[in-house]
């Protein structure tokens, strides 16, 4: 599997530019990109920025994108979380190069290097309280007060942190920090903590008992991979200069950052500890929810991956935040889906018609698959009876003003079928329509009609279960509000399940599979669909749905 980008198809944008001026410039000669996500969690469609940025970069500059995972914290790590990074990585398109590479690879060099930095009195080891440590750094409008730890001798720092390692000293009794600037207004260069003990087992590097901050951490890695062009949102780019600082104090490889604005799309969460939270909660399903903007839970959802590479392009590479709304990825996967999806029927709330006609009928029509692609998409046939379901709101006795579709004596275009003129209605006791009577008409007839309705024969339809998804939460920035708790906007119906009656073409579809329900949406299967009793999610609406 290769990166879909090109270099010709690839957008130009700052970082474009920038990678363009130093191939041009012979700084590099080849370009290397990673992305390098913490496995504490599923990725989440802003990861999807990322993963398009670094991959789609190395692909149209001629180079390589690396797969990393920032596994410098033990405690919230979980190797199905890097399991399930894999696989989205590869679901959206892009392939790394090399192996799967990891921070935990590098821990001894790191160490090695951070030895380095307290000989040359560059790192001290602290023992000031994190309490005590917030208030000496103090605020960016004033200097700080240097740690009462900071000129101990290099030796003495050295001989600490060595027993830090060996697991000497309890979680947070001892830090190490870089020298650098106490009275810098970037209070990441105030003294910056390098490594903290943390009495946990790392699956991947047992018997440590300190691990790297991922300021430190970070531009060893990308040294030590021969990174050229390390691309980070733009929360880093106070980081930048404690990322030179690293590089250049330990003598490494020059990597370079730049930094661009993150995806945030509205009506929903992107911290990974509120998604974790509404799972555990029991809010959503799980991490695959179609409603969580995770990649699994679009993935499940029945999101195409090439619509949600189309809607990280649409959005473009900015340095300037804004919040995207959902609107605009819902037309990136019609978009996709209008070209690619086989066309079906379904009716969700019956209207029983009866053909007074049965023996002018067909027993099946042939319907074509996809109108966009009437050649490759090839078509089916359709059964055909005299008692058919269409939808009730497709039929009016007393019609609304410009209401095209079925009305008493009034014709409609059967879709595939014929045409349908409604002869009768029926009523109940308390005169709800309960059913109609009608004619059939051939295609070939001369039947003037201003619409085409859906339908499903009766008796060879088969009952699905239909998940009808919204959006999770009722306001655009449900986090905004500092004074109240973001789930108070949860949508409580983000999900409804209702009934739907398809056509039997349905019934054997393959969990995944894609189809547009004709006249009501695009639809996936579930994986919770069985054998007879299947399941289907709303990917989206139709384009002039409500």
């Amino acid at each position: 599997m290769t990166s879909p980008a090109s270099d010709s198809s690839a957008p130009r944008h700052f970082l474009r530019e920038w990678i363009d001026s130093d191939l041009a410039s012979g700084r590099v000669s080849r370009v290397v990109t990673r992305f390098p996500p913490e496995p504490n969690g599923y990725l989440h469609i802003g990861h999807a920025k990322a993963v398009c940025v670094d991959f789609g970069m190395a692909a149209a500059c001629g180079g390589e994108c690396h797969l990393r995972m920032d596994d410098t914290n033990p405690v919230k790590e979980d190797p199905a979380y890097t399991r399930a990074i894999q696989e989205d990585v590869r679901w959206l398109g892009f392939e790394w190069a090399g192996p799967l590479r990891r921070a935990s690879d590098y821990f001894e060099t790191m160490y090695g290097l951070a030895e380095k930095l307290i000989r040359a009195g560059k790192a001290y080891v602290c023992e000031l309280p994190q309490e005590e440590w917030k208030n000496y750094r103090g605020v960016p409008t004033a200097p700080g007060r240097p740690s009462p730890y900071r000129d101990r001798p290099a030796e003495e720092s050295l001989d600490l942190f060595h027993r830090m390692r060996a697991g000497e000293f309890p979680d947070g009794s001892k830090v190490l920090r870089a020298k650098l600037d106490m009275a810098s207004p970037n209070l990441h260069l105030r003294d910056p903590v390098l490594y903290r003990i943390l009495h946990a087992e790392h699956p991947n590097a047992p018997g440590w008992n300190v691990y790297p901050m991922y300021d430190f951490a970070h531009p060893i890695e990308d040294a030590i991979e021969g990174v050229t062009h390390s691309m980070c949102t733009l929360e880093f780019e106070v980081h930048r200069p404690l990322y030179d600082w690293v590089i250049r104090e330990c003598g490494l490889f020059e990597s370079r950052q730049r930094e661009f604005a993150r995806l945030e799309l509205a009506y929903t969460v992107m911290s990974k500890r509120r998604l974790l939270e509404m799972v555990s909660l029991g809010l959503v399903r799980g991490w695959d929810d179609p409603r969580m903007p995770t990649l699994a839970g679009l993935r499940r959802r029945g999101v195409p991956p090439e619509a949600i590479r189309a809607f990280c392009e649409a959005i473009g590479v900015t340095k300037y935040d804004s919040l995207t709304d959902p609107a605009l990825l819902d037309h990136c996967i019609r978009d996709v889906l209008n070209r690619t999806a086989p066309r079906a029927m379904a009716v969700f709330d019956p209207l029983p018609v009866r053909l007074e006609n049965p023996e002018d009928l067909p027993a099946a029509v042939r319907a074509v698959n996809n109108p966009e692609d009437p050649e490759g998409g090839g078509s089916r046939d359709v059964p055909f009876a005299a008692d058919l379901f269409i939808e009730r709101e497709d039929f009016a006795e007393i019609p609304p003003p410009k209401f095209k579709r079925l009305v008493p004596g009034g014709n409609v275009r059967l879709r595939h079928a014929g045409f349908l003129t409604c002869t009768a209605v029926e009523k109940d006791a308390a005169g709800r329509v309960t059913g109609l009577v009608g004619r059939f008409s051939p295609m070939e007839a001369a039947v003037k009609v201003k619409a085409t309705i859906h339908w499903v024969a009766r008796e060879s339809a088969q009952k699905a279960e239909v998940r009808l998804y919204d959006r999770l939460f009722t306001v655009p920035e449900p986090c905004a509000d500092k004074e109240r708790d973001y789930k108070e906007f949860f949508n409580k119906d983000s999900e409804k399940i209702v009934s739907a009656w398809i056509e039997p073409s349905l019934a054997a579809a393959e969990p995944g599979g894609r189809f547009q329900f004709e006249r009501i949406g695009y639809f996936s299967v579930d994986k919770d669909a069985k054998p007879g009793a299947p399941v289907f999610n709303r990917i989206a609406t139709l384009k002039d749905s409500k």
